[in-house]
């Protein structure tokens, strides 16, 4: 695949996922929280199952061959870091959460250089901390009196977890996603995270209701395009580039946050702004061809 395609999918993906924070506004007033992870997952499942049916794929072989390590990407990447997060926002703030998960390219980039020997260039060890400077001028506003009075909770502990649990995913999706058409894989991934969420919700006693016209609305986009589209272009992005330089990717989620809520009403402040265009050249420095030596 053409990586400038490639980088286009994973900017993609990295969109919806930024879209999900405006978007799960009416679905968890709507939902019990660990309901509307489950129904996201659940019927996104569903869904990408239903494309690869009709185009002739062959989901059950693959589940055969390759069962246990489609039933451990969904419980690291799908079930185990949307539980530690929703429980650590229980217990710590988001622009704690936000900031913990801002290292996780770093944290990507350590563990794909010690277990698949991928060995991050100069650029991208440039760029790892000029994005993460961006994210925490995105997050804070560019005001110290705000980075100053956050607390580190119970919680932070659970996010530094969940942290770990997407590094891992990356990582693991990098050395153990079968060679199979990617709707495939990335839909029995999705089935075994999706089957976790499912049985903690059922597990947790929480209610479940019928969720209005808007929460319905907004519930669909996140399904379509920050859960199916966003998990497919993601393990596209590992397999061509690696898991080091497609986590970068990850920090233009707040920056594609603070564009959609101008949406909503809601501006970006001058040094909110400023962080932005960090994060940008940030990632696209790391993106960068490296130049050819001259012929002689």
């Amino acid at each position: 695949m053409n990586t400038a395609l490639v980088y286009l999918l994973v900017t993609a993906a990295v969109f919806f996922g930024g879209a999900n924070f405006t978007l799960a506004g009416p679905v968890m007033t709507a939902l019990p929280p660990l309901w509307a992870a489950a129904a996201r997952f659940l019927f996104g499942t569903l869904l990408i199952m239903a494309i690869v049916a009709w185009r002739g794929g062959d989901l059950v072989g693959s589940a055969r061959r390759h069962g246990p390590i489609y039933l451990m990407l969904g419980v690291v990447g799908i079930g185990g870091f949307n539980l530690l997060f929703f429980f650590a926002l229980q217990h710590t703030s988001p622009a704690n959460a936000a900031l913990i998960l801002a290292t996780n390219p770093l944290l990507t980039t350590l563990l794909a250089a010690l277990t698949l020997g991928e060995r991050p260039t100069a650029r991208q060890l440039a760029a790892l901390p000029l994005a993460l400077i961006g994210v925490v001028v995105v997050i804070s506003g560019g005001s110290l009196e705000r980075l100053a009075a956050l607390k580190i909770s119970s919680g932070d502990a659970l996010m530094i977890a969940a942290d770990f649990a997407w590094a891992a995913y990356n990582v693991l999706t990098r050395r153990y996603m079968p060679a199979g058409p990617p709707l495939t894989n990335t839909s029995l991934v999705m089935a075994a995270g999706a089957a976790l969420l499912v049985l903690v919700a059922l597990g947790s006693g929480e209610p479940l209701r019928m969720p209005g016209g808007e929460a319905l609305a907004a519930l669909a986009v996140m399904v379509i395009g920050g859960t199916v589209l966003f998990y497919l272009f993601w393990s596209i992005g590992i397999a061509h580039l690696g898991a080091g330089r497609t986590s970068l990717f990850l920090n233009l989620v707040p920056v594609f946050a603070m564009l959609l809520d101008t949406l909503v009403g809601i501006l970006p402040t001058a040094a909110q702004l400023v962080g932005g265009a960090l994060v940008i050249g940030g990632v696209t420095l790391a993106m960068l061809p490296r130049r050819q030596p001259a012929e002689a």
